[in-house]
Order: structure tokens, then C-alpha cells, then sequence
């Protein structure tokens, strides 16, 4: 999963890992939609990643344009429908938080 989000193991992130995976709800259902997810969101510029400040997933959009990060926007808010996914969207960021999976 690290390797695949474009992270270069180390202990700490291993750990880190293993963290936000036992505080996201129902990590196992949604663990391949949240990889799905990072690579739709490269095109546009924006990125699944370990938040630094959370035990969580985050989701961080960089776009180049108002119209590609509201195309993210949509792309994230589709992931979060069709997958069950809870998300925190962070005042004043273009940052989201994964919560967890629910029913």
C-alpha cells in the first residue's frame, strides 16, 4: 500500500500504516477502491496520502484549475457514494479525511 501511494517504507510509515488501517472502519471492504481512488485523482493532479496530523487517509487535491479540482470534487464525492466511504472535509482546505467505511 505505501509503495503504491508513492511512499518509500520505512519503520515509521509502517506503523503509521498499520495504525490508520486499525482506525478506519472497515478498512478491508474499502482498501482497493481508496487505491482505485488515488489513481483517478493523479490525473487531475491530486493524491490519496498518510495524513501527518491524523491516523487517517487523506485525500489532498492540487489541481491547476477551479474546473479540474471541481472534476476531483466529483471524482471523491462518487468514490464516497457508490463505495460507502465516510469522509471529513476540512474547512478552508482542499483536504479530505477518510473515515471509514458504513452500511
Amino acid at each position: 500500500m505505501l509503495t503504491q501511494l508513492g511512499y518509500a517504507p520505512n519503520d515509521a510509515l509502517v506503523k503509521q500504516l498499520q495504525r490508520i488501517e486499525k482506525n478506519t472502519v472497515g478498512y478491508e471492504k474499502i482498501q482497493k477502491h481508496i487505491m482505485d481512488l488515488h489513481d483517478h485523482l493523479k490525473v487531475d493532479g491530486s493524491f490519496v496520502a498518510l495524513s501527518n496530523s491524523e491516523d487517517c487517509f487523506k485525500i489532498k487535491i492540487e489541481a491547476s484549475s477551479p474546473e479540474i479540482a471541481q472534476e476531483a470534487h466529483e471524482k471523491i464525492q462518487h468514490f464516497s457514494d457508490k463505495f460507502k466511504v465516510t469522509l471529513n472535509k476540512l474547512d478552508n482546505k482542499e483536504t479530505y479525511y477518510i473515515v471509514g467505511f458504513h452500511h
